[in-house]
């Protein structure tokens, strides 16, 4: 079946979409991606609600652009991992999780149904949601040639590592999220991203400014563990840096090498990036100085789409009532099927459910009957 994967991450740069034939062979789900893409975040959407009105009509809003996307594009499902507006963790367990992104309004604008609201499940069952990245991830990497982490640097930076002892996943630390805020408080708000990493590479790492960040309790907390811009936030810049004067460009250069610092520590063997962060290539040079880093493009799955992917093979295991969690990574009390269904234009047809636990993910064009027949000669 052909589904379409949407999600904004923590950034608010897009909102990124992905088309998926995804298929049941056994234990192997068989992902062939079709193409993928990113659509602007919608400025208006931006704006930080203040009161219940405000959040409903940002949920609607939210849930009407994604709707917008997702009607350009052809398939048989809409999986949707939304737009993360609040993540709560107290004491090393997180109490809840909101993703906006009202899903009615975009089986309305396809007519197709939507699955939507895949991390509660996970939370409930006394997990942290996150990083959901781990379901692909542990699939994907099972046979891998040694000891390999999938490295996805969004606003928040998150790693899973695959090895013959299991499978651990958690956030890292800031991957985006505290650049941004940086640039759009050193600019004035005239820029809300370091571009290609211009800053940091103009810039030197400033070793005071570093201790203080790398001394956050969060990076010494055992895993699994989550974390999100309610921690990671400008008012945490303030605080750390409170006393000191820093230049511009020696303050992105730091903060550009505490994501590497803290995403390294947590990779073992090949290191497979993805997100955003794979764009700025000041975060790249210094990542590779601590590890093995590879675009997971060299692996069949673009770096810019994996999280739409990911949505789409969440949406997919759903439907065909499989569980879309790995409770090693997210510390859920076991696997759960993730995940509410919004209708379509007509009542969802779902097939039997798998009776096969899923086991690998293969990534590709799947071969087709016709495939192995003689060529003829050119």
């Amino acid at each position: 079946m052909r589904v379409i994967g949407l999600i904004s991450g923590t950034s608010m740069d897009a909102i990124d979409v992905a088309v998926a034939e995804l298929s049941l062979d056994g234990p192997t789900v068989h992902l062939e991606p079709v193409e993928h893409a990113g659509h602007p975040f919608p400025e208006h959407l931006r704006e930080q609600p203040n009161s219940a009105a405000d959040l409903c009509a940002l949920d609607i809003g939210i849930g009407r652009a994604f709707g917008e996307v997702a009607a350009r594009y052809r398939g048989d499902l809409v999986a949707s991992l939304g737009q993360t507006a609040h993540h709560e963790v107290e004491g090393g367990r997180c109490l809840g999780t909101l993703q906006l992104g009202r899903p009615a309004w975009i089986a309305e604008a396809t007519g197709l149904p939507v699955i939507s609201d895949f991390r509660s499940r996970d939370v409930a069952a006394g997990g942290h949601g996150a990083p959901l990245a781990s379901t692909l991830d542990a699939l994907w990497l099972a046979d891998f040639d040694g000891p390999a982490t999938a490295l996805n640097l969004g606003g928040i930076a998150n790693v899973t590592k695959v090895s013959p002892e299991g499978v651990i996943a958690f956030d890292t630390g800031p991957g985006n999220a505290l650049l941004d805020a940086a640039m759009t408080v050193l600019t004035g708000g005239r820029r809300t991203q370091d571009t290609d990493g211009e800053f940091a590479r103009r810039g030197r790492v400033d070793a005071e400014l570093l201790d203080r960040l790398l001394a956050d309790p969060y990076y010494a907390l055992p895993a699994p563990k989550s974390t999100g811009k309610e921690h990671f936030n400008r008012a945490y810049l303030d605080r750390v840096a409170d006393g000191m004067t820093v230049q511009a460009e020696d303050f992105l250069a730091t903060l550009t090498e505490l994501t590497a610092r803290t995403a390294a520590a947590g990779c073992e063997g090949v290191v497979i990036g993805s997100g955003g962060g794979m764009r700025n290539p000041a975060l790249v040079e210094s990542l590779r100085r601590h590890v093995d880093l590879r675009p997971s493009d060299e692996f069949g799955l673009p770096a810019d789409g994996k999280e739409a992917y990911l949505a789409a093979l969440l949406g997919f295991l759903t439907w065909h009532g499989l569980p879309a969690n790995v409770p090693s990574a997210t510390g859920a009390a076991g696997p759960r099927p993730l995940g509410s269904i919004t209708p379509g234009r007509f009542p969802p047809r779902l097939p039997e459910p798998a009776v096969t636990a899923v086991r690998g993910l293969r990534i590709g064009r799947r071969p087709r009957p016709w495939d192995g027949g003689p060529r003829a000669r050119t």
